[in-house]
């Protein structure tokens, strides 16, 4: 896919490359990072609107109407960013181009998977609507996983071949976003091979989730249609899953992974151009304070990755990806998206240039960004206050002992069981355990909560509530007092969604989020600013360190799509059996004392 050039304006540029006219802007003496061959060369770069003119030695051509003289600063191709949800920086799509553009990244590939959990095909549409005309170039894939797990979980829609039909005829829309029902994959599930027979029959990219997959079931994802992954538990299943074919992204919300990764790509012959980046997910303090895309490739670059290589799967690795044959290269023909950095050993944007106008110095933006007139979504979460019994766990005994099923761990859950009191029909949460609690919040089914023991958090002193949780964004809690957790509860149902903590009957941290139960409307600097005093008190709820990890694991705490126990708003459900598991093994009725 190329983006379409009207036919003077390239001609313009076709007569300024031999002299016949003076270019727009001519950026002298730039050190070019050519991602073709690896060399850092000096070189101007005559640009005539939003394209690139031509690419030639220093002092060739002079004329031009405006020269930014770089001084031997590199020049290197905007970046990529091959794989993210903008929702989780929780802000609108046009205050997160405030942030990234600044940082150098004048692309990316958005899976809107969140709010089309919550909102259906309305959920993308807005997600396209409201990136038109931003500096940042959107390019938008069509969610696959709504849900991520069908029959274990309930969300705001559900996609099949329809849906997938729909928005992939949008010229907005590339591909298929991540397949994350692996399961339905590889047994051939009838929404399954709708979703990938739209996908092959559009001819565009389909994204892979290939967490845990190895052997003949990694060949067989791939034989489905699927092209990428971003899943990458090791060096090893890099290296399985790129040689099987894949474009691997090895993405930045997985730091830990990175020098295994690094040392892997750099022992191969040659870097692959089958290798990409991607952020996954950012949270807006971290993407303030550390960067998107930029942050991860300083990482791979201190953990001994080339820094040409490192930009290279950015750029030119990425519109490979992507299919944008306009993108990723400094060559003339091609559009006049550009980075300028001072240094090659940490790199940190001096000035951004997209579609050749500078937007951005410094750092920062030279002009603030207009966001599109889209109303946003609002009032998703469709729940009445609750009452502090809601959150009791209950089994059918007066008084006695239960034995029960629950979840052991945070991130990586594994099945456990234990023996309670039971007192007036409710279960005495033992030492070292606390409660995940989850309702469903769209209004589809009237359930009653879901309840389940939680043993790897420690005894939490208060509760932590969000609506911002994977996949389906259904209101979950945790804790171990009732008061606790429905006060948690009721202040986001007041909200309209995000996240709140509270201990000892007051609330400590709260940040709204009345878009869709997920976005906010404050200014970026404000929201950074409220989501990391969320963070630092969370450790008065949660021993939690660093307390990053608090909100990480209580995102993904409810990923039904991953192997383990976790508690959706259908039940206790089994990730790797698919299937919903009654917690209660067995009870025993004494007499009360």
């Amino acid at each position: 896919m190329t983006s379409y050039v009207h036919a003077d304006l390239r001609r313009r540029a076709v007569k300024a490359a031999l002299g016949e006219q003076p270019f727009d802007l001519l950026l002298t003496n730039a050190n070019l990072i050519d991602m073709a061959t690896g060399e850092v060369r000096l070189v101007d770069v005559g640009l005539v609107g939003s394209l690139i003119a031509s690419v030639h030695p220093c002092g060739t051509w002079a004329d031009a109407a405006e020269t930014h003289d770089l001084a031997g600063a590199y020049l290197s191709p905007g970046l990529m960013d091959t794989h993210v949800h903008v929702e989780s920086s929780h802000l609108p799509p046009a205050r997160y181009a405030e942030i990234v553009v600044a940082q150098g990244t004048t692309t990316i590939f958005w899976d809107p998977h969140e709010l089309a959990n919550v909102l259906g095909v309305e959920g993308v549409r807005y997600a396209v609507e409201a990136s038109r005309e931003l500096p940042l170039r959107v390019i938008c894939a069509a969610p696959s996983s709504v849900p991520s797990t069908p029959g274990l979980e309930m969300s705001g829609a559900d996609f099949a071949g329809k849906e997938m039909e729909t928005m992939l005829a949008w010229p907005e829309v590339a591909g298929v976003a991540e397949v994350m029902d692996m399961h339905g994959v590889l047994n051939g599930s009838e929404r399954m091979l709708e979703i990938l027979n739209a996908g092959l029959n559009s001819g565009k990219l389909i994204e892979g989730h290939a967490r845990g997959l190895s052997g003949a079931q990694l060949q067989a994802y791939l034989a489905a249609g699927v092209t990428s992954d971003h899943e990458l538990t090791s060096s090893a299943d890099a290296l399985e899953k790129l040689r099987a074919g894949l474009t691997i992204e090895i993405r930045g919300s997985h730091p830990y992974l990175l020098p295994e990764i690094v040392e892997a790509l750099n022992a191969l012959p040659h870097l692959s151009s089958q290798v990409t980046v991607c952020t996954d997910d950012v949270p807006p303090d971290i993407l303030l304070e550390k960067g998107g895309i930029v942050a991860l490739l300083n990482l791979l670059i201190e953990h001994g990755m080339k820094a040409t290589d490192a930009l290279r799967l950015a750029t030119l690795n990425a519109a490979i990806r992507l299919q944008r044959n306009d993108l990723g290269l400094i060559a003339a023909g091609r559009t006049a998206d550009l980075v300028v950095f001072d240094s090659l050993e940490k790199l940190q944007a001096k000035a951004v240039y997209v579609a050749g106008q500078r937007l951005a110095q410094n750092g920062k933006l030279l002009e603030p960004v207009n966001a599109p007139e889209v109303l946003p979504p609002r009032d998703t979460v469709r729940l009445k206050p609750l009452k502090a019994e809601d959150f009791n766990l209950t089994v059918p005994v007066t008084h006695g002992t239960a034995t029960l099923r629950h979840i052991k761990g945070a991130r990586f859950t594994q099945w456990n069981e234990t023996t309670v009191e039971v007192r007036d029909g409710k279960v005495q949460i033992p030492e070292g355990f606390s409660l995940i609690w989850v309702q469903h919040r769209h209004g589809r089914h009237e359930a009653k909560p879901q309840l389940a023991l939680l043993e790897g958090w420690g005894e939490l002193r208060g509760a932590i509530a969000t609506t911002y949780s994977h996949d389906s964004h259904n209101l979950v809690v945790l804790g171990r007092d009732p008061q606790d957790m429905m006060l948690a509860a009721n202040t986001l149902i007041a909200s309209g969604g995000g996240m709140a903590l509270s201990q000892n009957g007051e609330i400590l941290a709260h940040v709204a989020m009345p878009i869709a139960g997920m976005l906010s409307d404050l200014p970026a600097d404000e929201l950074a600013q409220q989501f990391h005093q969320l963070r630092e008190l969370s450790n008065k709820v949660a021993d939690w360190e660093p307390p990053y990890r608090v909100f990480k694991a209580i995102e993904g705490t409810c990923l039904a799509c991953n192997a383990g126990p976790h508690l959706t708003d259908l039940g206790l459900t089994d990730g790797s059996t698919r299937q919903i598991v009654d917690p209660l093994i067995a009870c025993h009725e004494t007499a009360a004392k």
